[in-house]
């Protein structure tokens, strides 16, 4: 062995045992919990050496010094301890393939933590509101470098790692720094173009087991079925809503009118070939649709990113992802700008009550139940074939606080429609005896989620005064939009779906039965102000069978037409706020189906065409009179006229603000009534301002029209009266004008 030979092997002996041989092995097996105690300069670690991985290398040289590094035995393992002193901080390596490609990077593992403790304290304990901010990925500049930081959270992990085109997906060039006890894994990596596509490789420390997954705080992710996530840079978008969110801010929403639009970006319209349409175009083509049929609100199903189109966006893993289906972030950005400066509000439809078992998504994301319970008594739903959210952990509830502060900071969003809330509720919520595990004091509510939403609503309301969180929830827990000091869970509204049910039940009946089941459309006053309640017809009402709107309806075609004329009707001159879903507004003839736009070509007959006029004409109506909307939580605004008319199924009730009133006259079956004579509150000449059997709505245009003197004969309680003419299967409304 030569001298040189000799020294060579010393130094390697040299270098191999200061840095420890199993070390290397674990950087080598991408087992290592602490890469930056072996990569990157170890002076801290005293030792005066530089250290490098890197696999499929021929060559390695710090570029500024053009010193070549060497190579540690046959590994892949370089070191460089000449005069360290004149070393950059963040020096620039040259590295030569075994392909003989040649290409510079700055190592990352030259830069220290970047995550302020401060922050991981606040999200280990549940309350970072900006959990966004720190964890996920970030292209931002330290100490002058220019890169990308990335952060994820995976506390059973003995290794994670960033992957992605950057690095060939190998988990072995780029194994994040842990953070210890706060479980958050970190790495900067200098360099890394704008969009560039990664995920993270994690290897439970217990297991073994290795996952590769999506970023759960990514806020973009490649176009399904693709599930790579893609880096995060700072919006360009210019916001120009600033007049509507200081409007917004003195929203009085509970003595406004809200008329709300249920949509789904994905089948409300197609392009001429059958594809997708852009944000930025549909924000022109819904706020002109929606102004002109007077709906005063969008409400999005789940655009959070999801990848299987079948699941309406209600199986998610992106929450902080606007999907990429319809365009980038800031052509969503641009949707809601847009709708703003047109003066239409956006709500999006939220899914915290579970997630899918996709696994590149959060099921198992550490090789561990993290963010689901480890019991499947618990964690799985066994309807939907989904994982519940472990809501007595701090960071699953700051996950999922920070995702609803997300929407509504970032995208200006007005408010969450927070769905399937009743299978939050109760741990027994669709669940055989023995399927499920009850409280600490033997009970079937779950404590956890409970408290769970009543922090979202407290946040949500101090944090973005005049938004609104909206609770789909079908049973009868008390007090779900009653404020959280007084033992509310907090939401600002109610889905009353015990009102849908009753309605459409009663409505599927022919007309001379109607009379049996005259409660079902009584019953609802009973505890109609015991909450905030919205009017939902919903896109679950046009699915799985049951049937479009206009063919849950009775009778010849005539009868279904009028049916639906009279319900929608009912449905805007009743207490409530209003939602209806996309197709519903005129009358589509067959189920929704989310794989194809809606039959817009109906609108050619007359009948379509009608019902959505009487729809715009009915949201006009109820934003313009205020007795129809100023009271809609509240008893003041609502008294029966007759409620007992069972014999020939009709209704009458008076809506009241506080300086007017409107009447309003049901006929629920297909005869005339000649000579009806209705109870009203003063003497004086009315007028009806709304027939829905008029002939604008392709109706008979029967009953009476125009202008009606009372009668001084005391009729139902009231001081005055009027003869009227009802027509068939019609809805009247009328106003006292002099």
């Amino acid at each position: 062995m030569t001298l040189n030979h000799a020294k060579a092997k010393n130094d390697f002996d040299l270098i191999i045992k200061m840095l420890g041989q199993d070390n290397l092995d674990k950087i080598t097996n991408a087992c290592h919990y602490d890469p930056f105690s072996l990569l990157g300069n170890q002076a801290e670690h005293h030792k005066q050496l530089l250290v490098f991985y890197s696999p499929d290398t021929q060559q390695l040289e710090i570029t500024e010094q053009r010193k070549a590094t060497q190579r540690l035995g046959k590994s892949d393992f370089f070191t460089y301890s000449d005069q360290l002193d004149q070393i950059e901080e963040h020096y620039l390596l040259t590295r030569t393939d075994t392909n003989n490609n040649v290409s510079s990077y700055i190592d990352p593992y030259s830069f220290k933590p970047q995550l302020q403790n401060f922050d991981l304290d606040l999200y280990s304990a549940g309350k970072h509101l900006h959990a966004y901010r720190i964890l996920g990925s970030e292209h931002i500049s330290v100490d002058g470098v220019e890169g990308v930081l990335f952060a994820t959270w995976a506390p059973n992990a003995g290794r994670v790692s960033v992957i992605g085109d950057f690095n060939q997906w190998d988990g072995r060039r780029h194994p994040m720094r842990s953070r210890g006890q706060s479980g958050v894994w970190e790495l900067f990596i200098p360099g890394l173009a704008t969009s560039t596509l990664y995920k993270y490789e994690i290897q439970n420390r217990y297991s073994g087991e290795v996952v590769s997954k999506s970023d759960p705080y990514a806020q973009q992710l490649e176009l399904r079925p693709r599930t790579a996530s893609v880096t995060h840079c700072a919006a360009s978008f210019t916001w120009q809503d600033s007049a509507w969110i200081k409007t917004r801010e003195q929203f009085d929403w509970l003595h406004q009118p809200i008329s709300i639009y249920e949509c789904h970006l994905g089948s409300w319209q197609r392009d001429q070939d059958g594809h997708f349409i852009n944000y930025r175009d549909l924000a022109h083509q819904l706020t002109d649709y929606v102004k002109q049929t007077g709906f005063t609100h969008i409400e999005l199903l789940p655009i959070t990113e999801h990848p299987l189109d079948a699941s309406w966006g209600y199986q998610t893993t992106g929450y902080f992802a606007p999907t990429s289906r319809f365009g980038s972030a800031d052509d969503f950005r641009y949707f809601v700008n847009y709708c703003h400066q047109h003066g239409i509000g956006v709500i999006l439809d939220w899914v915290p009550a579970h997630f899918p078992k996709d696994e590149h998504g959060l099921a198992r994301y550490d090789g561990s139940p993290l963010y689901e319970h480890e019991d499947p008594r618990r964690g799985e739903h066994r309807d939907w074939g989904t994982l519940i959210y472990n809501y007595g952990r701090n960071e699953v509830r700051n996950f999922l606080i920070s995702s609803a502060v997300f929407w509504l900071e970032e995208y200006h969003l007005d408010g969450l429609r927070v769905d399937a809330v009743a299978s939050m509720l109760y741990l027994d919520y669709s669940r055989e005896e023995g399927d499920w595990i009850p409280n600490q004091h033997g009970g079937n509510e779950n404590i956890e989620a409970i408290e769970f939403m009543r922090e979202l609503n407290s946040v949500t309301h101090a944090n973005f005064p005049g938004t609104m969180i909206m609770a789909e929830e079908s049973t009868a827990w008390p007090q779900v939009t009653r404020p959280t000091n007084i033992g509310g869970l907090g939401f600002s509204m109610k889905w009353n779906m015990g009102w849908m049910h009753d309605t459409l039940n009663y409505f599927s009946k022919d007309p001379v039965h109607r009379h049996f089941h005259h409660d079902q459309l009584t019953f609802g006053l009973l505890y109609l102000f015991s909450e905030n309640f919205i009017l939902p017809f919903s896109h679950d009402e046009v699915v799985h069978g049951k049937s479009s709107m206009l063919h849950k309806m009775p009778g010849d075609e005539w009868q279904r037409f009028a049916n639906l004329r009279l319900l929608y009707t009912y449905m805007f001159t009743y207490p409530g706020k209003k939602l209806l879903f996309m197709g519903c507004e005129f009358g589509q003839g067959n189920e929704w189906d989310h794989d194809r736009a809606l039959e817009w070509y109906v609108l050619q007959y007359p009948g379509h065409a009608g019902v959505k006029q009487l729809v715009s004409d009915l949201n006009h109506l109820y934003t313009q009179q205020k007795a129809l909307h100023q009271y809609d939580f509240d008893n003041t605004g609502f008294e029966w006229i007759d409620c007992h008319d069972t014999d020939q199924s009709i209704l009458s009730y008076m809506r009241k603000s506080d300086n007017e009133s409107i009447i309003v006259i049901l006929n629920f079956t297909p005869v005339i009534r000649e000579n009806y004579r209705i109870g009203v509150p003063e003497t004086g000449n009315y007028e009806i301002i709304f027939n829905s059997d008029s002939s604008f709505y392709a109706g008979s245009n029967a009953g009476s029209h125009s202008s009606i003197m009372t009668n001084s004969t005391p009729w139902m309680n009231q001081a005055a009266s009027l003869s009227l003419t009802l027509p068939p299967l019609a809805g009247l409304v009328i106003k006292k004008i002099s």
